[in-house]
């Protein structure tokens, strides 16, 4: 017989899905469940932790099928920048407006990468700023301010 080989990063990742799905699944029975037809707010909160618990299984699952590979160090740059990114544009976003907040956002976000440089930060900062101006303010028409009332002279 064949001794148990398990893929430590797959089977934490299963685990801490499993882990999650069962903890929302039962923070949602506290809410009214209703029926597939009449949906209460418990509901949607429910199927979703459910499946979540269920990819979590099928995860724990396939890390007994392959050989482990060993955990790499965390990578504390990518996670600081990225975390901060959207904390930075939700305390900015309502006095600076939605194109000074967002292009501060993605500046931040850009250096994630130890490859990105000053200059290619500030034009991908530029690009995402006016994809996203163009998408959310002139394609659908979402109702908020470009410059907000800390740029107002």
């Amino acid at each position: 017989m064949k001794p148990l080989s398990l893929d430590r990063t797959n089977a934490l990742c299963g685990i801490l899905f499993i882990a999650l799905g069962l903890f929302f699944a039962a923070q949602s029975l506290s809410l009214e469940l209703g029926t597939t037809f009449r949906m209460g707010p418990g509901y949607f909160p429910l199927v979703l932790a459910l499946f979540l618990t269920g990819l979590g299984l099928v995860i724990l699952f396939q890390a007994t099928r392959t050989q482990s590979e060993p955990i790499e160090p965390l990578a504390w740059r990518g996670m600081l920048f990225i975390l901060a990114a959207p904390i930075v544009f939700g305390l900015t976003v309502r006095g600076l407006g939605f194109v000074p907040s967002l292009f501060i956002a993605a500046f931040i976000a850009s250096f994630a990468s130890q490859r990105m440089k000053l200059v290619g930060a500030i034009i991908l900062s530029i690009a995402i700023t006016l994809f996203s101006v163009a998408v959310f303010s002139y394609a659908l028409g979402l109702p908020f301010e470009r410059f907000g009332p800390w740029l107002r002279f």
